[in-house]
C-alpha cells in the first residue's frame, strides 16, 4: 500500500491510496466545516438532497441506471461529527479496470466523474433544489432524529456527550434538529450549499490500482475548474479541555429494562503524541476483554452486561459504557471507580502493556484490508498536527512503556456521570 497527498488548490487536497489487494476502486469525497447550532441541520439534510440527482442524473432512478451500466458500481452518502466539526461522505465503489473485459479501461475515469457531478453539480430548479426532493428528506431526517431514542446504549452515550459539553459545539446531535426543519427552504439550502463549497475543507480520495492520470483527471475536471482557494473553516484536533463538570450526575428515566451507565473522562495532555500513550491506557482499562472493567465489573462482580470504554482522539475524552441492571447502578459506578483509581496507582503489569501493545498493532497491521478504513485513517491524519504513515503508527505504539500509561492515568479525570433507568 502507497499513499501520496497533493494540494489540488488551496483548501482542496487528492489523496492517492495505491493498493493492488482489492478488484474494485474506492473514490471518496469528505466536505469537511465548523459544526454549528446554526448550520447542524442544513448540513445534515444535503447529502440527502444531493443522492437524489445531478444536472445529467435527475431522478435516484437515472443515477441507479448509471451505476448499472458500470458493472453495479455502488453510490452511498451520510454524515458525521469529527470533533467540532461536521463531515459530508460520499462513496462511489466500481470494478478495478484491471478486471475489465478487454478493450473498457475507463471505469476510474467514469467513477470520478459520475461523483464529482453528484458532489458539485446538483439538480437545481428555479435557483434552488427540486421542492419534492427536499420536503421527503426533510420527512426521513425528522424519523431519524426521533428515532434516536431507540437504540438505548447509543442514546445514553449521545445523553452523556451533550451534558458534558453543554454550550460547545461538540455537544451538537450530527443530524440535527426537528425545529430546524421548518425554517429551511429550497432555494435557501442551495444557496447555503453554494457558500458552504467556497468555505469548506474538500478531501478527495481514490483508493486501489491507481492509474497514473487520476490527478489530471480530477485536476482538469470543470468541477475543479470551478473551485477557488479557501482557507477551509475547520478545526483541527486540539489539547484544550472543556471547563471542568466535577463528576456532574445526571440520571433519566425511560422505558428501559436495562440501566445504562455512562462516565465520560477527561485526558488532560501536555501534547500530541500523548494520544498514542492514552490508546493503551484505554485499552488496559475498558478497550478489550482481557480490560480492568471487563474483567472486575462484568465477570468477577457480574454487575454489568457491557463494561467497555472507548477512547475519543478528536476530544481527549474516554467514554465508560457499561449495560446494568438498575438496582446495580450503586455496586457498579463504586467498582469502575476503583479501577480508575488502581490505573493511577500503576496497579498494572508490564504483560498487561505487552497485551494492549499487541492487539492495537494487530488492528493497525488490518487497515489497508478494507478500502473504506484505510481512507478514514488518513482522513482522521488530516486533522492531526503531526501525521503518521501506518508504518509510524505501529512504531509509536510499540514504544509505549508502563510508565507513559501511569503518566497517563493521573491526567483521567470524571467529568460527567450519566445514568439511564426506568
Amino acid at each position: 500500500m502507497e499513499y501520496q497527498g497533493k494540494e489540488i488548490k488551496k483548501g482542496i487536497k487528492l489523496h492517492l491510496i495505491h493498493n493492488d489487494k482489492f478488484k474494485t476502486n474506492l473514490v471518496s469525497i469528505f466536505l469537511t466545516t465548523e459544526l454549528n447550532r446554526e448550520n447542524v441541520t442544513k448540513n445534515a439534510i444535503l447529502p440527502a438532497i444531493l443522492r437524489r440527482g445531478s444536472q445529467n442524473m435527475p431522478t435516484q432512478e437515472a443515477i441507479s441506471m448509471e451505476l448499472e451500466e458500470m458493472y453495479g458500481a455502488s453510490f452511498n452518502c451520510g454524515i458525521d461529527k469529527r470533533g467540532d466539526n461536521q463531515v459530508l461522505k460520499f462513496y462511489m465503489e466500481s470494478i478495478n479496470d484491471a478486471f475489465l473485459p478487454e478493450g473498457e479501461n475507463n471505469m476510474l475515469q467514469t467513477t470520478i466523474e459520475k461523483l464529482l457531478e453528484i458532489v458539485f453539480q446538483p439538480l437545481v430548479e428555479e435557483g434552488g433544489f427540486r421542492q419534492d426532493y427536499l420536503e421527503q428528506e426533510k420527512n426521513n431526517i425528522k424519523q431519524v432524529i426521533e428515532g434516536k431514542i431507540d437504540n438505548k446504549a447509543r442514546y445514553a452515550i449521545d445523553r452523556c456527550t451533550e451534558e458534558m459539553y453543554k454550550g460547545h459545539p461538540f455537544a451538537l446531535y450530527k443530524y440535527g434538529y426537528i425545529e430546524d426543519l421548518e425554517t429551511i427552504d429550497a432555494k435557501g439550502l442551495y444557496e447555503y450549499y453554494q457558500e458552504l463549497l467556497k468555505n469548506c475543507k474538500i478531501d478527495i480520495f481514490v483508493s486501489g490500482i491507481i492509474q497514473e492520470n487520476s490527478y489530471d483527471i480530477i485536476n482538469q475536471s470543470q468541477e475543479m475548474q470551478k473551485l477557488e482557494d479557501r482557507e477551509p473553516k475547520y478545526n483541527k484536533t486540539t489539547l484544550e479541555i472543556i471547563p471542568k463538570n466535577h463528576e456532574q450526575i445526571i440520571q433519566e428515566s425511560m422505558d428501559v429494562t436495562q440501566g445504562k451507565l455512562i462516565l465520560g473522562l477527561n485526558v488532560a495532555l501536555d501534547n500530541e503524541d500523548m494520544q498514542y500513550d492514552a490508546l493503551i491506557y484505554n485499552s488496559i482499562l475498558g478497550g478489550s476483554a482481557n480490560s480492568k472493567l471487563f474483567q472486575n465489573v462484568r465477570e468477577k462482580a457480574s454487575l454489568a452486561y457491557v463494561a467497555s470504554s472507548s477512547y475519543l482522539k478528536a476530544k481527549n475524552n474516554i467514554f465508560i459504557n457499561c449495560g446494568i441492571e438498575i438496582e446495580n447502578y450503586e455496586k457498579a459506578l463504586k467498582i469502575v471507580k476503583e479501577q480508575l483509581e488502581q490505573m493511577k496507582q500503576g496497579d498494572f503489569t508490564e504483560g498487561d502493556i505487552e497485551v494492549a501493545k499487541k492487539g492495537m498493532i494487530d488492528a493497525i497491521q488490518t487497515i489497508d484490508d478494507e478500502q473504506d478504513t484505510e481512507i478514514m485513517y488518513f482522513f482522521g491524519q488530516e486533522f492531526c498536527q503531526n501525521k503518521l504513515d501506518i508504518e509510524q503508527y505501529s512504531n509509536r505504539i510499540e514504544k509505549v512503556t508502563k510508565e507513559d500509561v501511569l503518566q497517563i492515568a493521573q491526567k483521567v479525570e470524571i467529568d460527567t456521570i450519566y445514568f439511564l433507568k426506568n
